[in-house]
């Protein structure tokens, strides 16, 4: 699995990275999207419960400005997992 991680301001793709992530539990994410964060020169955002189901649910999730302690220069940053190995 991997995550594509994109940092969006109106429209428009600001940065993104694609990060392999072992699963979808609390540890994994919180310590792929801090190695995100880092590569990407963000801050790490407060992960919520309602982050971890829909990642587990959609595979997707969304970052608003209010989930960051630190302000932010964009209007989301969106979490999205895909499996590269799996045929369309």
């Amino acid at each position: 699995m991997k995550v594509w991680t994109r940092i969006i301001k109106g429209e428009k793709i600001l940065k993104d990275n694609v990060s392999p992530i072992t699963n979808l539990d609390i540890d994994s994410i919180y310590s792929t999207l801090e190695s995100i964060c880092r590569i990407l020169d963000e801050p790490l955002p407060i992960i919520l419960n309602k982050h971890i189901s829909h990642l587990n649910e959609f595979s997707s999730t969304t970052f608003l400005p209010i989930d960051f302690v630190e302000e932010v220069g964009f209007n989301k940053m969106v979490l999205e997992i895909f499996d590269e190995t799996s045929k369309k």
